[in-house]
């Protein structure tokens, strides 16, 4: 790929907060990008999967320990309140440093949680100050946040399905056994589901066929299996081995044009 960052050589060093436990990354190499939201390169790192236990003083001292070998560290972001609960976001003060820094610490754990990397979306306020971009950065952040404001809050609508549900391997029988988990699509807000390690594709072609989907999601580390539904060719559902794994594969292929009519669309499975 010819805009792929350079290799990161030498293993990297793990750190030992008082009362908090890290450990080094899996084997797994970290997905391939398909897409550029969560994937283009800058200097801030977005980190999901956080263990919500850790009090915030700690938390950010123990990510500015774990990336610091990496580059110098403007700011680390990181709030209790709900919209933000289990997330972070670290800023370097130059691109290189973070690049260096997403890719060694892929899979790395903390308080026995793998930890999700990736780019962030938007520039940080630390990054606005330093190029002098900050007040224009502020009112749209402003902005933004007095549009969420007036929308209307999400209403949680309630389903009924199954307690559990059969293993991607198991047989599925009968009409009410016809979809994963129970789940139909526009049954409900498909949108809002808690993650899992189970994705539910949605949106494909008439004529895709599970090689050409399997081709698709074993780029991604920790692939288990794809599951299509004979009557209903348009979906399918896709297993991996954590979530965190199967995280990673759902937000590098949100909206890939699989076909030229067609963008697949991509959520958890309903439990």
């Amino acid at each position: 790929m010819a805009n792929a960052p350079p290799p990161v050589f030498g293993a990297p060093a793990y750190i030992q907060q008082p009362g908090i436990t890290s450990a080094p990354p899996t084997q797994l190499a970290p997905p391939i990008p398909k897409q550029l939201p969560c994937t283009t390169p800058s200097n801030t790192l977005y980190l999901n999967n956080l263990n919500e236990k850790i009090k915030i003083p700690a938390l950010k001292s123990a990510l500015r320990s774990m990336f610091e070998q990496y580059g110098e560290i403007l700011d680390v972001v990181a709030h209790s309140n709900l919209r933000m609960r289990g997330q972070a976001f670290v800023v370097f003060k130059d691109q290189e440093s973070a690049v260096k820094a997403h890719m060694a610490k892929q899979g790395v754990t903390l308080e026995n949680k793998p930890v999700v990397i990736q780019y962030a979306r938007s520039k940080s306020d630390a990054i606005a100050k330093l190029d002098g971009t900050y007040e224009e950065h502020k009112k749209q952040r402003m902005e933004a946040k007095e549009k969420r404001a007036k929308e209307p809050p999400q209403k949680k609508m309630k389903h009924s399905h199954p307690q559990g549900y059969p293993t991607m391997s198991s047989g599925i029988g009968g009409a009410g056994g016809l979809y994963f988990g129970g789940q139909v699509p526009g049954a409900t807000s498909d949108e809002f589901l808690p993650p899992n390690k189970i994705l539910f594709i949605q949106n494909l072609p008439a004529d895709v066929t599970e090689q050409s989907l399997t081709a698709l999601f074993q780029q991604y580390p920790g692939f288990k299996e794809v599951r299509m539904i004979p009557t209903k060719k348009d979906i399918a559902f896709v297993e991996y081995d954590t979530e965190p794994q199967a995280m990673a594969a759902k937000e590098t292929l949100a909206d890939h044009q699989i076909s030229p009519d067609h963008k697949i669309k991509i959520t958890y499975a309903r439990k």
